[in-house]
């Protein structure tokens, strides 16, 4: 049986020409780009050539452009820089972040004794501007303001732009978790007050296992990595060539495409949500799919019955793949807790639904009509 691929936000499949971009550099260019000869010089130049094409792409200078493992470094990096090189000594966040950002900031105010707030959060998951002013306004310290651009569960937008002229007028440090954005939307750092970015290049057809950090030039930090001059200082170790040339060709790829691409996976999207509504009673969605919102995500909320309770399970035994997360859940599963600062409803089953430029209307009627099945 064919299987549906419906969890795009957690990884996507890897582009074919992607592949093809990165095959020579598992074999015949090995070299370390730290080599003076030849064979590292060749490696040396595909790092510099794939740096300089993402910066041209978020217009950027390539300077402040640092290739990582992946979102979770690249957020730990900008978060841990703001406390000890640039004097932060209040966090802003939100209680809807991804784990990277939520455990690190944790560990600061655990630890390291640096003061946590949450800004309030809007029942459609967006936050409250006039609170997080409120929370700038109102702080003795030097803030960081760390927030993601689109939410990876209920894909509701914050607007980037409004956070970083808060952040200008408060003289707070802005990082954005642009995890779930780059490759999706477009990204221009000239006009964007920010002073961190991050990506991860498996949100958008690229390898696993490498990610991007943007630090503004007008900042200076210490590395969090350390042992080798890689990165220009910034981040030790031998870098990751054949991940950091996909992730530059597949930024390539989704930035060429992404007017027909996002038309398509939205398409595909408006069709589920249209779909479930017509073949499902009670069916409701978390966050707001027709506001500002990530057009790869789609958050439905099913009423809990003996038989939905199990419809993660179901649905992979029929070979379909998405991805949970509930208010509250028996067991292992702790439950979401993205869902929980939305709702309190115990009576919902939530099933992510997320979306990638592969994915088609047939396969929504698939998805459909097995869920009409189960539920």
């Amino acid at each position: 049986m064919q299987r549906i691929y419906f969890d795009n936000a957690a990884t996507t499949p890897l582009d074919p020409e992607v592949f093809e971009v990165m095959k020579p550099f598992f074999t015949e260019k090995f070299g370390n780009p730290s080599s003076i000869y030849s064979y590292g010089r060749e490696t040396r130049m595909a790092i510099e050539n794939a740096r300089k094409s993402v910066a041209k792409i978020l217009n950027a200078h390539p300077a402040e452009i640092f290739f990582t493992s992946g979102g979770t470094e690249s957020t730990n990096t900008a978060i841990n820089a703001a406390v000890c090189d640039l004097g932060c000594k209040h966090i802003i966040t939100s209680p809807l972040e991804h784990h990277a950002t939520l455990h690190c900031v944790e560990h600061l105010a655990k630890d390291c004794g640096v003061k946590l707030s949450y800004v309030k959060v809007l029942p459609g998951g967006q936050i409250d501007y006039d609170d997080l002013e409120k929370l700038l306004k109102e702080s003795k310290e030097k803030c960081l303001v760390t927030l993601m651009h689109g939410n990876n569960e209920i894909g509701t937008m914050t607007d980037m732009e409004r956070v970083g002229e808060l952040c200008k007028e408060y003289d707070a440090i802005y990082n954005a978790d642009t995890v779930q954005t780059v490759g999706h939307f477009p990204i221009d750092l000239r006009k964007l007050p920010v002073h961190f970015i991050n990506a991860a290049g498996h949100k958008f057809h690229g390898p696993k296992g490498v990610g991007m950090l943007y630090i503004n030039e007008d900042i200076k930090i210490h590395p969090f990595v350390n042992g080798g001059s890689q990165e220009r200082g910034m981040r030790a170790g031998t870098e990751n060539i054949y991940g950091i040339v996909g992730f530059a060709k597949a930024l390539e790829l989704a930035v060429a495409n992404i007017e027909t691409e996002s038309a398509h996976i939205r398409e595909v999207r408006n069709y589920m949500m249209e779909s479930l509504l017509k073949n499902i009673p009670a069916v409701h969605f978390n966050g707001d799919p027709e506001g500002e919102s990530l057009y790869t995500v789609l958050s439905v909320a099913f009423p809990k019955t003996e038989k939905s309770e199990m419809l993660l399970f179901n649905l992979d035994i029929n070979n379909i793949c998405a991805s949970g997360g509930s208010a509250c859940t028996s067991g292992v599963e702790t439950g979401s807790h993205v869902i929980r600062a939305i709702t309190s409803d115990p009576n919902q089953v939530t099933v992510r639904f997320s979306f990638s430029k592969y994915n088609t209307k047939e396969e929504v009627d698939v998805v459909v009509e097995k869920l009409k099945g189960l539920i």
